[in-house]
């Protein structure tokens, strides 16, 4: 839609002289999410991928969790006094005999760019909703990773983040395999729009639960991105700066493992080391 960056006149001060010049900054725009035409939430995000973070943020709810639940998604036009389309607003449609939880009919909340729905959830609330638990798959051996492979990922990531070397203002989340493949990768200027963007592309794909997988996030992990981490049925959150209390807490309970501080070959993990192959003495430790 060619608003996922804009330009502003920026002064630029270096070394005492002054220059203008113009800036490319990322796009910031809100977006209404109505579902069977009821409005739901408002979020700020980046435009883009407006579908699927549509999407994703209805399977964190519980809403939805297969491909053939969702009929349709689409722009709302008459958004405007004018009744002109902003491209702001988009309503989902569920299928025929999708189950409405009473948690998310009931709300009509604004979320932010940085958070989220800042309090909003609860232990209790994702015990409940949650579809599968997080485990490695009935046949297959668990999920046991190095913490070398690890170490690369943030790396990975930051070379597949476009926007973000024009503008250095983008949260970016990857989904990768047990092996380190880049799955793939969503930004946006809130990390938990990024998140619903990578879910709500792979459900829009039919790839739920997305067992077996990593999801890397470029900021901190909140309990919120655990709960979507969950809700997916991805077994591995690792972030490049700290996690929540409430969000280890969260971890330690569904079987999530979370790593925090990732960066370089220095990292913290959490909960569920089970699934990090951790040296004998430090397992002992």
């Amino acid at each position: 839609m060619g608003r996922v960056t804009e330009r502003r006149k920026v002064i630029r001060i270096r070394d005492g002289a002054e220059t203008t010049r113009p800036d490319t900054l990322v796009a910031e725009e809100p977006l209404e999410i109505r579902l069977n035409g009821k409005a739901l939430a408002i979020t700020m995000r980046t435009p883009g991928d407006d579908f699927a973070l549509a999407a994703g943020f209805l399977v964190s709810e519980g809403v939805l969790g297969r491909a053939d639940e969702l009929q349709s998604i689409v722009y709302c036009a008459g958004a405007t006094v004018d009744g002109s389309n902003t491209y702001n607003v988009v309503d989902v449609r569920t299928a025929p005999g999708v189950v409405m939880p009473a948690i998310t009919l009931e709300r009509n909340v604004y979320t932010t760019s940085s958070c989220g729905l800042c309090g909003k959830a609860s232990l209790d609330a994702v015990r409940t909703t949650a579809r599968w638990t997080i485990d490695d798959g009935d046949d297959a051996p668990p999920v046991r990773l190095e913490p070398a492979l690890l170490a690369v990922l943030p790396d990975r990531l930051r070379a597949a983040q476009r926007v973000f070397d024009r503008t250095g203002g983008l949260h970016a989340a990857a989904l990768f395999t047990e092996d380190g493949e880049l799955l793939d990768v969503r930004e946006d200027v809130g990390r938990h729009n990024a998140v619903d963007k990578l879910v709500g592309r792979a459900l829009q794909d039919g790839r739920l639960p997305l067992s077996r997988t990593v999801l890397l996030v470029s900021g901190r992990a909140s309990f919120e991105l655990a709960q979507k981490a969950v809700m997916a049925g991805i077994p591995v959150l690792a972030a490049v700066s700290a996690p929540s209390s409430l969000a280890v807490d969260l971890a330690a309970e569904s079987g999530l493992t979370l790593v925090g501080f990732l960066r370089g070959a220095s990292m913290n993990v959490y909960a569920g080391e089970h699934r990090i192959a951790l040296r004998a003495a430090a397992a002992q430790g």
